[in-house]
């Protein structure tokens, strides 16, 4: 479980208030910080964005704040990537242009706004440099894309602006909302169809789970206009070159998602009988996972090893890990989330357990977890991790990171980072194994999708968007 990394975020696009609370409750895994939900007519467009999760506030508040005169309903859950918690309204989405703003405290009104955008995925700002700081709300790049699209269109911020996003803009002046999904799609993006007109959301399941039929994914380097009747045309902008982001379906995307035609929980199903392949060494009496991603790699192992799988650990909150400013804030709130269920003690004490992980990053938690296992009486405990070594220093000579949307910069505090195994296992108090690229390669491949549609720049491959 990789405390603390967050990506930036999940997005709809529907057209009514309801579709998008329920699209957005749908994507909350995606953000927990903040949300916001705007409606959009020939007028103006009318905002709700508000801290914390979707349920936080009530959908009647919503219908009654911002009218039932609308054609197109746009929303985003957000995770910040950059910013302080006094910041986290200035950088919550949608982002607006025009409006009369209206603060109160824990969320914000905008009312008559010429222009709204919500977007998934991260810029960086020196793509941006013909738009002036003068005069924004936030630090965040999402806004800068809009003023972007403001001066130039829709046509140029795809030709011209690298990066990752996957992005809806409402404009008063248009007869549609645009969709863009960058030209490596590097981030998600599903359209379907709910009662006869196009919708769109970061994942699949949003769709298919309130009633909707999902279509296809977006594709990359194309621009979708979503009409007021819900009629929709695309244009082709780009040849795609693609680098789909392969740790969002490692760790953040819904096990019942399909992204480019990859379904997440079958994916990690392969990457635990693979893990087996690549270990049938390892000798253990249980295997089990720190919740919730690899519950169904572990679940795969086991079953291809013949060991028996327990649910041994739980998380007393569905939100994840509170970005604390300091190691300790971030130690408190492990151990306050992560728990043994106290009924399994009898079954940990003297057996040898292994641990499915889906990343080691910093290593807060799996550390935490095995201190656990090991003071409940284990024998001993090895952790497997089904995605490679993060952060490490690639054969280019750059250390890795993430740009591009997930909260793993390049100067972040990796485990992996100039370690050996033996080292890494060390600091961890477990034998620590992973999942090789090739293992990696094998999973992705009995979809049809080859490592060079990926990417897996944190892991020590190429940037998507270098020459």
């Amino acid at each position: 479980m990789s405390e603390y990394i967050t990506d930036n975020c999940g997005m709809c696009v529907t057209h009514s208030i309801h579709d998008a609370f329920s699209f957005l409750k749908s994507l909350n895994h995606r953000g927990h910080d903040a949300a916001g939900i705007g409606v959009v007519n020939h007028k103006g467009i009318n905002v709700v964005k508000w801290l914390g999760m979707v349920p936080d506030i009530n959908l009647e508040v919503l219908h009654r704040v911002l009218g039932n005169d609308y054609h197109t309903v746009i929303g985003h859950v957000r995770y910040r990537t950059k910013g302080g918690l006094d910041t986290l309204l200035d950088g919550a989405h949608p982002h607006t242009i025009g409006g009369r703003v209206i603060e109160q405290g824990n969320h914000r009104i905008i009312l008559g706004a010429r222009m709204a955008i919500v977007h998934n995925g991260q810029v960086d700002e020196r793509y941006l440099g013909d738009v002036s700081c003068e005069g924004l709300q936030s630090d965040c790049d999402t806004e800068r894309l809009l003023h972007y699209y403001s001066l130039f269109g829709e046509d140029a911020l795809m030709r011209n602006v690298p990066g990752s996003y996957t992005l809806a803009i409402a404009d008063i002046a248009r007869d549609s909302v645009i969709v863009m999904r960058d030209r490596a799609g590097n981030k998600p993006g599903a359209l379907g169809r709910k009662d006869g007109r196009k919708v769109v959301a970061s994942e699949s399941i949003a769709i298919e789970e309130n009633g909707g039929k999902f279509l296809e994914d977006l594709e990359p380097g194309t621009i979708y206009y979503i009409g007021q009747q819900g009629g929709m045309r695309r244009e082709p902008v780009l040849i795609a070159s693609k680098g789909f982001c392969f740790f969002d379906n490692n760790y953040l995307s819904r096990p019942e998602s399909v992204n480019d035609g990859v379904h997440v929980d079958t994916l990690r199903k392969y990457y635990g009988e693979i893990l087996a392949e690549e270990n049938r060494g390892i000798r253990a009496d249980i295997v089990t996972y720190l919740p919730n991603c690899p519950e169904t790699a572990a679940w795969s192992f086991a079953h291809a090893q013949g060991t028996t799988f327990e649910h041994l650990f739980y998380k007393m909150s569905v939100r994840r890990a509170f970005l604390g400013s300091t190691t300790e804030e971030r130690r408190i709130s492990i151990e306050q989330n992560l728990h043994l269920y106290p009924n399994n003690a009898n079954l940990i004490q003297g057996k040898r357990v292994v641990v499915i992980d889906d990343s080691i990053v910093r290593g807060n938690n799996v550390k935490y977890g095995v201190e656990l296992l090991l003071n409940a009486g284990a024998a001993s405990v090895i952790v497997l991790s089904y995605t490679p070594p993060v952060g490490i220093i690639g054969s280019d000579e750059k250390p890795r990171g993430c740009d591009l949307g997930v909260d793993m910069p390049a100067d972040d505090n990796f485990i992996a980072r100039g370690k050996t195994i033996e080292e890494i296992s060390a600091e961890v108090g477990a034998e620590v194994r992973y999942l090789s690229l090739q293992g990696l390669a094998k999973a992705y491949s009995r979809f049809g999708v080859s490592m060079n549609e990926l990417c897996f720049y944190c892991i020590g491959g190429p940037h998507p968007y270098d020459p």
